[in-house]
């Protein structure tokens, strides 16, 4: 079992070949951060004729856009009337309107831009592990189709058929969503960045931002780029003391086990439409199939830096109790990606200074949420209308204790596989 991202060695796009900011420019917008967020950014402004610059401390993808489950799914991590109570009824519907809307969204960009990255529009499956499971999807789903969203609720025997195992008795399946090869998408976004006019470099880490007359100056270890706005984009990725998107959230992990290609006469059964899938636990565990038919399982908490044997047995356990009919499997490769917690579950979108927006907080709902932000971010900068945003830009408190929510999650996670592994937790 090796350490290397499986999204990185099947993505159907290759890496973009970009340079390294080596000099001073200037733009309108200078974009730091080349995920989702900051690709959906540049692409939406260049389309509007504004001249942008991102800046990427690695290559792309090489942050937590590259490294997802590659779930394109709608809505927050937390249920709609959670969502109201957490941000009050106005802000609240807009966030479920518009980040309801948000696969469909992706799937535009896939098409118009002919972005090759294995997807797939058959939805997902938020499956109930046990009765108090079967409870809380219910309630999901009361609330989706309250608000007119295609969700179905599933009883067992259709739960057999979709996933492939006898230990789910019901399961939400959302047909707004769907998966895709995070890496490729990412990849597919900075090609039609490019091809939109928008300037990329790669390998530039931005080291500082300073104000210079009415402009920001945007410092890399090698050269730097003067804008009269400044977008941080980020995320979970965040080190740097100086970039205030650091304050507003704290690092949590996800980490993946994939199979080889497994002989369809064997797996053909699980997750026959393409779904990609996750479940009740206290600490999830999501199950998908890759284009080539591997089976992919994954949980919160970070894998790397475990013992091989550990992320094993954890994977053996999920798949034995899930998908016994595969008998042994031998799993080829295991990697670890960053989300961005906030204590409510949302996200945060602000101004730290005049002329610089932020976002962070997607709460492991990067893909869908990233690719609205930035065209949100792009109307805003554009029209001074951040209608298209999923919330107002508004000014935050920042997380209290950081490294000590981090931890706590860790360590709660980490008991929890532990548990599993010892077959104490079922």
């Amino acid at each position: 079992m090796k350490n290397r991202c499986l999204w990185y060695d099947t993505s159907p796009e290759p890496a973009p070949v970009l340079e390294r900011l080596d000099e001073e420019q200037t733009a309108e917008v200078a974009v730091i951060g080349g995920g989702i967020t900051g690709l959906s950014t540049a692409l939406h402004l260049a389309e509007a004729g504004v001249d942008v610059l991102l800046i990427e401390a690695g290559e792309i993808p090489s942050g937590g856009s590259g490294r997802s489950v590659g779930l394109v799914n709608a809505g927050l991590w937390i249920p709609p009337d959670d969502i109201l109570e957490t941000l009050g009824q106005e802000d609240g519907e807009r966030a479920n309107t518009l980040l309801g809307g948000a696969p469909a969204e992706v799937f535009s960009l896939i098409e118009r831009h002919a972005i090759d990255c294995h997807v797939t529009r058959t939805g997902t499956l938020h499956l109930a592990h046990n009765t108090k499971g079967e409870r809380d999807l219910a309630r999901r789903a009361e609330q989706f189709q309250r608000r007119g969203a295609p969700v179905e609720l599933l009883g067992e025997d259709d739960c057999y058929h979709r996933v492939g195992t006898r230990r789910i008795r019901r399961a939400l399946l959302d047909h707004r969503a769907g998966t895709i090869n995070p890496a490729a998408y990412t990849r597919g976004l900075a090609r039609a960045a490019v091809k939109a006019g928008a300037r990329l470099y790669t390998n530039s880490p931005a080291c500082g931002v300073t104000r210079q007359a009415e402009d920001w100056l945007v410092m890399t270890t090698t050269g730097s780029v003067r804008a009269s706005r400044v977008v941080f984009a980020t995320n979970a990725y965040t080190e740097e003391h100086w970039n205030r998107v650091r304050d507003h959230f704290f690092p949590g992990h996800f980490f993946q086990v994939a199979s080889p290609p497994l002989p369809e006469e064997l797996a053909g059964d699980i997750l026959p439409e393409g779904q990609g899938a996750w479940d009740t636990r206290m600490v999830l565990s999501s199950m998908r199939r890759d284009a080539e038919g591997r089976l992919i399982l994954g949980s919160l908490g970070r894998g790397e830096g475990r013992p091989a044997a550990w992320v094993r047995c954890w994977a053996d356990r999920i798949q034995r109790n899930y998908f016994p009919q595969l008998g042994k499997v031998g799993w080829e490769c295991t990697w670890t990606g960053r989300i961005a917690f906030t204590p409510e579950h949302t996200l945060r979108l602000f101004e730290p200074a005049p002329g610089i927006l932020g976002v962070t907080g997607f709460n492991g709902r990067g893909v869908t949420t990233g690719t609205i932000v930035g065209k949100g971010f792009a109307r805003y900068l554009v029209t001074g209308d951040d209608s298209l945003l999923p919330l107002p830009i508004r000014s935050h408190r920042p997380v209290r204790a950081r490294p000590l929510w981090s931890s706590g999650y860790e360590s709660g996670f980490t008991l929890y596989h532990t548990g599993q592994c010892l077959r104490v937790v079922t």
